[in-house]
């Protein structure tokens, strides 16, 4: 389901430890956003975060609407949720770099509305 809702914010993980992103995708994705203008948080491994209940995914849980560069959405969900910081069911689209090309990735983190279905 496609929402109207401004993204303030872009997440972009590197997938440090686990790397199941290919490095091809994940390099162009950081490759567009650093030179596209847009406000992004780079961070360096979700999986990661998650382990050590970073508090940072409870202010990216909390600051309303978000796209999140990873891989599957549901990992994503479970991430979160995992660290006690589940995000909203609306208002937040996991961009899924597993299965995009760095292209069509970009695009996605492009474009206004948020695909809060997406995979």
């Amino acid at each position: 389901m496609s929402e109207q809702r401004e993204v303030s914010r872009v997440i972009y993980c590197r997938c440090a430890y686990a790397q199941v992103v290919p490095p091809e995708v994940k390099d162009g994705v950081l490759e567009h956003l650093s030179g596209g203008g847009r406000v992004f948080e780079a961070v360096a491994d979700l999986c990661e975060m998650s382990a050590q209940r970073d508090g940072r995914l409870l202010e990216i849980a909390g600051g309303g609407p978000v796209k999140i560069a990873a891989c599957h959405r549901r990992a994503v969900l479970w991430l979160f949720h995992a660290a006690g910081a589940p995000l909203a069911a609306d208002g937040v689209e996991v961009v899924n770099m597993r299965k995009l090309s760095a292209a069509a990735a970009s695009a996605r983190l492009d474009a206004e509305e948020i695909d809060s279905a997406a995979d």
